[in-house]
């Protein structure tokens, strides 16, 4: 089994880089065998306990408990609201500086329309994207994904919500052929109290799509 790049790791709990195209557990859905939760497992030789979820197709920074009473405490933070995420993405179009995108959305595949918020902040405007950080306060199914479509402003490379002509002209520019999403940063109160923050750096395909988009260094140095 390939091996998981940890980027932290004590007594209770775990936060792994989950790289594109992989599903974080196996699903009802999908009868995959090679996942982050078994590949974090095997890493570090010990059993994991998930406490949440990243989409196959977003990189990131993902948490796991390694006993039950630290699967608890996880589980109440992120119900309690008390988890913050950062995603970096790519969108279509010019985005609005700062926003709180509020739209109720499903909170499953299947589920009826919940509250659902996001807060937007835009990094840079290219010729015709934007490069944003994407912080839900709520946790609904695909929830960035289908605000920026609300928005107007659709992720790159997203086939469900996206954009044929948008996505067609990032591979083509960019070289980025997965989902435009990467979870950035997490910021979650540590079972035994402290917060502890983790900032996953960017896999090599997204790094090298802002090069290609000409996004200044600056910016992009930000996530190296």
């Amino acid at each position: 089994m390939t091996e998981i790049g940890i980027l932290h790791r004590d007594d209770d709990v775990v936060v792994v880089d989950k790289p594109a195209r992989l599903l974080t557990h196996r699903s009802r859905l999908a009868d995959d065998r090679d996942v982050a939760m078994t590949r974090a497992r095997d890493t570090i030789g010990a059993y994991v306990y998930p406490v949440h979820r990243l989409d196959r197709q977003t990189s990131g920074a993902l948490l796991f408990a390694l006993n039950e009473d630290a699967a608890r405490a996880l589980r109440t933070s992120f119900d309690h609201g008390e988890v913050h995420k950062t995603y970096l993405a790519i969108a279509r179009g010019e985005t609005p500086a700062e926003c709180l995108i509020d739209y109720a959305i499903p909170s499953d595949e299947d589920g009826e329309r919940v509250s659902a918020r996001t807060r937007l902040r835009t990094l840079h405007v290219g010729s015709y994207f934007s490069i944003i950080e994407a912080s839900p306060e709520t946790g609904r199914y695909h929830q960035i994904r289908r605000h920026m479509s609300h928005l107007r402003h659709p992720l790159a490379c997203d086939s469900n919500y996206g954009t044929g002509w948008f996505n067609r002209k990032i591979r083509e520019e960019a070289g980025l052929t997965r989902l435009a999403l990467h979870a950035l940063r997490l910021s979650f109160p540590h079972p035994r109290g402290a917060r502890l923050t983790i900032t996953c750096p960017l896999p090599e395909d997204f790094a090298t799509a802002l090069q290609r988009l000409e996004v200044p260094s600056m910016v992009n140095a930000a996530f190296a």
